[in-house]
């Protein structure tokens, strides 16, 4: 709602809008009216029989139907055909000029040999031994590996 102005205030039935009066018309308009309606309806309802005694309904007979002989369908293809190429030339013609520069060709590597699957089979690895320094040979030592 808007703010109050200076002391005056509003009630809800006077904010609230009137719906506009409902127009009403007199007995003898509606009559006038509804006469008009009648007379219109006559004209047509007479005009309508008037048309229907004019002309007595025939059935139609089926309509022929038209075939084109076959040198007139080869004439519109021959021009179809011609059109159609006229078309596919300007498009050839249009982008003749515009070629792109040849591109280099790519370095494509070359292929290993393929691998026997005997070869492929890993074999567990061997334990590699570490070769220690010699032994000090002592006298107690030669005497055991003499007995």
């Amino acid at each position: 709602m808007k703010p109050a102005i200076a002391g005056v205030t509003r009630t809800a039935s006077a904010v609230a809008k009137k719906k506009p009066a409902k127009r009403k018309l007199s007995a003898a308009s509606r009559e006038k009216i509804a006469a008009a309606q009648r007379k219109r309806w006559a004209a047509v309802k007479k005009g309508a029989v008037k048309a229907a005694a004019a002309k007595p309904e025939k059935k139609a007979a089926p309509a022929k139907k038209k075939v084109m002989s076959a040198a007139v369908r080869k004439r519109i293809a021959d021009a179809q055909k011609k059109r159609w190429a006229a078309v596919r030339a300007e498009k050839a013609k249009k982008a003749a000029p515009v070629k792109k520069p040849a591109a280099k060709p790519k370095k494509v590597p070359a292929k290993k040999a393929p691998v026997s699957k005997k070869a492929a089979t890993k074999k567990a690895p061997t334990a590699k031994v570490k070769k220690s320094a010699p032994e000090k040979t002592t006298p107690v030592a030669i005497e055991a590996a003499a007995s």
